[in-house]
């Protein structure tokens, strides 16, 4: 038996036949979506929205948050453009909603990959 033969690792310590089991398009999109969610004003905002079967005034997320409006207003944008919520405006105010259909399909998809590292 050659001297750096480790019986612990059959094919020794440098695994040729290694490769990712995602594609490097889908590690893409999964990093996309955890980068959504991986800000805690828009986990606040989406626990907010989520919160309510209807809509929520910015003027409430405003005043609930601990930034200013500029701030929640990109924490917004952001939001809404990754699809995970939407605004109706009515007169001067813009209320958001959660576009649940969206964040179950991201909960779905997380889930699922995710479990695949094991």
């Amino acid at each position: 038996m050659p001297p750096d033969h480790d019986p612990e690792r059959p094919n020794g310590c440098c695994n040729p036949g290694m490769a990712p089991r995602i594609s490097a398009e889908l590690a893409q999109h999964l990093s996309a979506d955890l980068c959504i969610l991986g800000h805690p004003i828009r986990l606040q905002i989406l626990d907010m929205l989520a919160q309510r079967s209807g809509h929520v005034c910015v003027c409430d997320l405003e005043a609930a948050l601990p930034v200013k409006q500029p701030t929640i207003s990109h924490h917004l944008k952001l939001l809404r453009e990754a699809g995970l919520i939407d605004v109706e405006r009515r007169g001067l105010w813009a209320y958001y909603f959660v576009r649940s259909e969206a964040l179950d399909s991201l909960r779905e998809r997380l889930v699922y990959h995710l479990s695949q590292l094991r």
